[in-house]
């Protein structure tokens, strides 16, 4: 495991960002690093060379030297130029948070989709970045003794990195047209489609775990357990289906390269009839965290789909915290994932949530239009079947305005 020093730099003006380092040592622990020593940085402007100014630096230094480390990790993202002037001062390689992420992206990333967007990411990041040091990958500055071959090294470098990155986003549009197609053809399935949400942690995987009393989701107690949405059917109280979709965890200054390169991904959030927004009920920083995934479903434009708060990991609680939490968020449902408390309390909450587009009516079909049921089963969720002393069907289904008016025309 590589010996890691944590640095985060602050404005001695602003508020310190001890939560943002706390998360910055989970994620190291994740990608496999231990965290020696964390470092806080206050400073009265940022330094455009080196971020932290050349005294910092040299103390800095020092330290990496006495700890003997392997890494430092920066909790805000650095340039290329800051990066290359601290790898020349720091006697260990030097890498931000952004390149922390995507290393863990990397490790986690199964499906081919999911594969192709993290190698995007970091093409993206790498791409400025490629300056490298020593003749081979001269930076392209002109002049006397920075001709020749190194330039053509860089340039080519370069360009085999755009043509890789401009293959890269042809296959992700094709994977995403075919998400497209499969998302279709969910949507000819009469089944809700419901989208679970929240912060890296939460419990996400582990809860669509238990709704559907299987194993069949990775999930594990560390960050970004899970990356590749996962849809499942789970069997609701009154009958019938609906599909669940895990999506990928969010996180405080979650690079944009990130949520341009799975936006396909992320997208799955903004086609749900519900989501529900996982929060860990336990966590010191849980009203933070849960501004980060509102501001997060804001931006993919999918504030208007209902939203409901499902507290995760309500077990940990003391009584009087459970009782303040409740308190102040009286429309929240407070559940266990780990032990399946409340569970079924969340799903008729959903059905409840549900009904605003999907709403429980009744048909009747005649002896003779048994045949028709086909059609009932395609553009409908049957909970229920009672069978007619005539020989006839009467069917209890959940369906949206548009289908019921259509089965309506059809069995008339």
């Amino acid at each position: 495991m590589e010996k890691v020093i944590l640095v985060g730099a602050s404005l001695k003006n602003a508020p310190v960002e001890e939560d943002s380092l706390a998360e910055l040592k989970r994620l190291t622990h994740t990608a496999g690093g231990t965290v020696l020593k964390t470092v806080q940085v206050r400073l009265q402007a940022f330094n455009a060379a080196t971020l932290i100014g050349r005294g910092k630096l040299e103390e800095l230094a020092l330290e990496v030297q006495a700890q003997e480390a392997d890494t430092v990790i920066f909790d805000d993202e650095i340039s290329p130029a800051q990066q290359n002037n601290l790898e020349e001062i720091l006697p260990a390689k030097v890498i931000d948070r952004t390149r922390l992420i995507l290393d863990i992206f990397a490790q986690r990333a199964r499906t081919q989709e999911g594969k192709l967007q993290v190698e995007l990411a970091q093409l993206k990041y790498l791409l400025p970045r490629l300056g490298g040091k020593g003749t081979a990958l001269m930076q392209q500055k002109g002049g006397i003794g920075l001709r020749g071959p190194g330039e053509t090294k860089l340039e080519y470098d370069k360009r085999r990195l755009r043509l890789r990155i401009s293959k890269l986003e042809k296959e992700i549009d094709t994977v995403k047209a075919g998400r497209e197609l499969r998302r279709q053809r969910r949507s000819q399935i009469p089944l809700p489609q419901i989208a679970l949400v929240g912060y890296t942690n939460a419990g996400k995987s582990t809860l669509l775990n238990a709704l559907t009393h299987t194993q069949s989701v990775y999930a594990d107690d560390k960050l970004f357990a899970t990356l590749d949405p996962t849809t499942r059917r789970v069997r609701m109280p009154s009958g019938g289906e609906m599909l669940f979709t895990d999506t990928v965890g969010f996180i405080q200054k979650l690079p944009h390269s990130l949520v341009t390169s799975f936006r396909a991904t992320l997208e799955e959030t903004a086609f749900a009839d519900v989501i529900l927004h996982i929060q860990d009920a336990s966590s010191r920083k849980r009203a933070a965290q849960a501004q980060t995934v509102c501001r997060i479903i804001t931006d993919l434009q999918a504030q208007h789909i209902p939203v409901i708060d499902v507290f995760n990991k309500a077990d940990l609680l003391s009584p009087a915290r459970a009782e303040l939490l409740r308190a102040q968020n009286p429309n929240a449902v407070f559940i266990s994932a780990a032990n399946g408390a409340h569970l079924q309390t969340l799903l008729r909450r959903v059905e409840q949530a549900i009904s605003y587009k999907w709403q429980v009516r009744t048909l009747t079909l005649r002896a003779d239009q048994l045949n028709k049921i086909g059609a009932v089963y395609e553009k409908s969720l049957v909970i229920h079947q009672t069978p007619q002393a005539d020989g006839g069907l009467q069917l209890t289904v959940m369906a949206t305005v548009g289908n019921y008016q259509s089965l309506q025309k059809h069995l008339n």
